[in-house]
Formats: C-alpha cells, structure tokens, sequence
C-alpha cells in the first residue's frame, strides 16, 4: 500500500471502493516549524472520467489496486477517440479525450515507450515516456547574438501548442520537451 508522497503520475488507487488513475500531484510545504508537507493530489476514475481532488500527509496510506502495464502504440484518431494497439497481442483499444488531458499535444504515431494502463482489461490511461521530441513549426526569428542562457520565447510545437524556448532556436529545429511538465529540455 503505498504512501501519499510515494504516488506519481500513471499510478492507480482505490478510493471508496473506484478505482481511481492518478493524473497530477502537487507537492506544498508548509512555512511553520513542524508543518507536514502536504500533497494535493488530482484523479481521475478510471470507469467514468469524473475528476477527484484531494490533500494528504506524507504519511497518508493508500489502497492500490492491481492493473497491467502493457507496451501499447498510438495508432490513430478517431473523432473524440484515440485508438491505441498492444504491441504483444495486436489489441487496440480506445480511449477519448478527458482521460488524456494534458497528453494529447505529445501523441504521434511513431512515439516509442507509450505504456497503457489496464484494469481488468480496459485501458484506463497511457504512461508517455518522461520527454519527446518535437518539431518546432513556428516561432519569432532568431535574435543575431542571442546566447544559449537568457531570454525566452514562444514557439508553437503541435497546432495550438506553445512553449517557451531559447531565442537562439529557430523553426525547422526539433527539441526534447518534458512530457510531465511540459517544458523545453534542450535541442534534440
């Protein structure tokens, strides 16, 4: 059973009697002497999408729940639906759009290291590797003289996607992005 603090993304718990996918943990310490670091947690139920929000101690226990962890590949898009397929067995499954949220900019057909997260069967959630790399499609022209620390700009990485990267780069480039975060590692 593990630990509040021992939770990360991808996880899953059981929280009265749901199983729940863990999505974001927030870690806050707390300024005053003796103060526990508290962790504030954002779920998803893995049967129907609904989001949770809770605050635990460190110390808090939680009841996990068996599910696999199998090798999946993003195939397609299909209306609201993205079709993923078990790289073993050739099953594909489905998932829609609120059980991906925040990991749709960084889905392509070749990402390798994509793991799906099945519970009695069903994929309730994927596990993106910790960084992708990605083509920058639009930014601001580099600035002549622009040094490698410094300044930020935007550049647009996936229709609608933005993220903040060094002057010096330019479009055309691919970068490492980090997938949890969602921000510029370094160029590719």
């Amino acid at each position: 059973m593990p630990k509040a603090s021992e939770l990360k993304r991808g996880d899953v718990v059981d929280i009265k009697g749901q199983p729940y996918l863990v999505k974001l943990v927030e870690t806050k310490s707390p300024s005053s002497r003796g103060a526990q670091t508290l962790y504030k947690i954002r779920f998803n139920n893995a049967q129907t999408g609904q989001k949770l929000d809770e605050t635990f101690t460190g110390d808090d226990v939680l009841k996990s729940i068996d599910f696999a962890r199998r090798d999946v590949q993003f195939l397609y898009q299909d209306g609201d639906g993205f079709i993923f397929m078990d790289r073993e067995d050739y099953t594909q499954y489905s998932l829609d759009r609120s059980a991906l949220e925040g990991q749709i900019e960084f889905l392509n057909e070749n990402l390798e290291g994509i793991y799906g997260l099945l519970i009695t069967g069903d994929l309730v959630g994927i596990d993106l590797p910790a960084s992708v790399i990605m083509e920058i499609l639009d930014t601001p022209p580099a600035i002549k003289g622009a040094t490698a620390s410094g300044r930020t700009k935007p550049a647009t990485i996936a229709p609608g996607v933005e993220v903040q990267v060094p002057e010096y780069l330019s479009p055309g480039e691919k970068i490492k992005i980090n997938t949890e975060t969602g921000k510029f590692m370094s160029r590719a």
